[in-house]
């Protein structure tokens, strides 16, 4: 039996070649072109051959998608200019190729601040070229399980997805820890509490939320299962928006901060929520987690 390959340690890289059909990932703007930004050499900060993302096309499961994947070893997966423009360049091309899905592999800590107004904009480019590549029926899944998790205008990238894959090590928020502890102070969020941190940002508790619709091991094998399961669900079925699906995320928000906005720690939200031995719920490993939380579903 083949050993396990943890996601999170993996490289962006080294996740597309285990993630789709060996020998298939074809890089639309490959090492050899060093497509860098500009923004980052003027200040004589370091660039990436890359620029921190790689795009192209694979097979999953035989299936042909259109894939991106951030690097988080390169300025914690942050988005600047030419990082956003291929993640926009590869939507707006699912569109014009008409292919079934897009899978993206997310890991970024939000805008590069380096580039300023050139990251805020090019992450709200790639937001609208997802959502128009969902209303032309291209299905768009996001994978979260890198150490640098989901933040910033990523975090709200990912939750414009159809479908988003976490593994318990996982994290999605809009803003980091070290961002609300700066901003608020430590009574707000202490940031070196680092069991609160993946208590409120994990995989679990954005499960349980609603924010992320399967959850996974730190293994890529099974982000590969889920992902194909989850492209080959949405291939027959409607991936767009619609007024009527709008007005239920709304409606699920504010009933979601009715009901939990007073609460300051997940534990006390999972058993507002009437999970069963909520306080034992960090300590699950994740088939455990799943048949809690189905069964809290069911009523049982």
């Amino acid at each position: 039996m083949s050993r396990p390959v943890s996601y999170q340690e993996a490289t962006a890289r080294e996740r597309l070649q285990h993630l789709f059909n060996a020998g298939s990932f074809e890089e639309f703007i490959p090492p050899s072109e060093r497509v860098t930004s500009p923004h980052l050499a003027q200040l004589n900060a370091p660039v990436a051959f890359d620029d921190g993302v790689a795009i192209g096309r694979a097979l999953l499961g035989g299936v042909p998608v259109y894939v991106a994947a951030q690097e988080g070893a390169f300025m914690g997966g942050a988005v600047g200019e030419v990082h956003g423009a291929k993640l926009v360049g590869l939507l707006r091309k699912a569109v014009a190729d008409k292919v079934a899905a897009v899978v993206v592999l997310v890991e970024s800590g939000g805008v590069r601040l380096h580039e300023a107004n050139a990251g805020l904009i090019a992450v709200s480019e790639v937001m609208r070229a997802l959502l128009d590549a969902r209303d032309a029926g291209v299905a768009v899944v996001v994978l979260v399980g890198g150490a640098n998790g989901a933040f910033g205008g990523m975090g709200i990238v990912t939750r414009c997805a159809n479908v988003v894959v976490m593994s318990e090590e996982a994290r999605l928020a809009m803003s980091g820890p070290e961002v609300i502890e700066t901003a608020n102070g430590v009574e707000e969020f202490d940031s070196r509490d680092r069991a609160l941190v993946w208590r409120t940002t994990g995989g679990k508790h954005r499960y349980l939320l609603g924010d992320c619709q399967r959850i996974v091991a730190d293994d890529v094998a099974a982000f590969r299962a889920a992902a194909q399961e989850a492209v080959g669900a949405l291939a027959d079925g409607a991936t767009g928006l619609t007024l009527e699906a709008l007005e239920a995320e709304q409606k699920m928000l504010e009933d979601r901060l009715h009901s939990f906005g007073a609460l300051h720690d997940p534990i006390d939200i999972w058993s507002a929520m009437q999970m069963a031995d909520a306080e034992n719920i960090p300590m699950l490993d994740v088939d455990s987690f799943i048949a809690a939380a189905a069964a809290h579903r069911k009523g049982v």
